[in-house]
């Protein structure tokens, strides 16, 4: 067997049948899908305290965004209005959770993370760090009424 083979075999092995795999940094394995429940099911998925707050961003974005069109895509969820596109989405880190601002550098204030793309913006979730909702509420409201991503 290749040392490849060999790392896949593990891998699978210690996901629980009927779990979805956790890639790199943990973030969920999950197929790509149009709708609520496939967020639901990579929220459902997020490994330990990143979990819930996968349940507390969504929430906030349904919040600030009522009727949000959500997916998950290249394993990660995704929040748009339909037929304009996709203004977030994020991500599980090993340490962390990343939220991107696709148009984030056009946020005021602009979220902290930079970029290599030059209108992308990112907030970083760790652990213990206290999110300011209201801040979050403000960026998802902002983001969610610029040009979204086509993807």
């Amino acid at each position: 067997m290749s040392n490849m083979t060999d790392k896949r075999a593990a891998k699978s092995a210690s996901v629980a049948p009927g779990q979805p795999a956790l890639l790199s940094g943990g973030n969920p394995q999950i197929p790509k899908g149009e709708g609520d429940a496939p967020v639901q099911a990579y929220i459902a998925a997020m490994p330990g305290w990143k979990s819930a707050l996968g349940r507390r961003l969504d929430a906030l974005i349904v919040r600030a965004v009522p009727g949000v069109h959500k997916a998950v895509k290249w394993n990660s969820p995704f929040y748009g209005v339909e037929g304009q596109g996709w203004f977030l989405s994020f991500h599980c880190f090993t340490r962390y959770v990343k939220v991107a601002f696709f148009r984030g550098a056009s946020l005021s204030p602009i979220p902290p993370g930079a970029s290599k793309h030059p209108a992308t913006r990112y907030l970083d979730i760790h652990e213990n760090d206290a999110l300011d909702e209201a801040q979050f509420l403000d960026w998802v409201r902002q983001a969610s009424e610029l040009p979204g991503e086509r993807m």
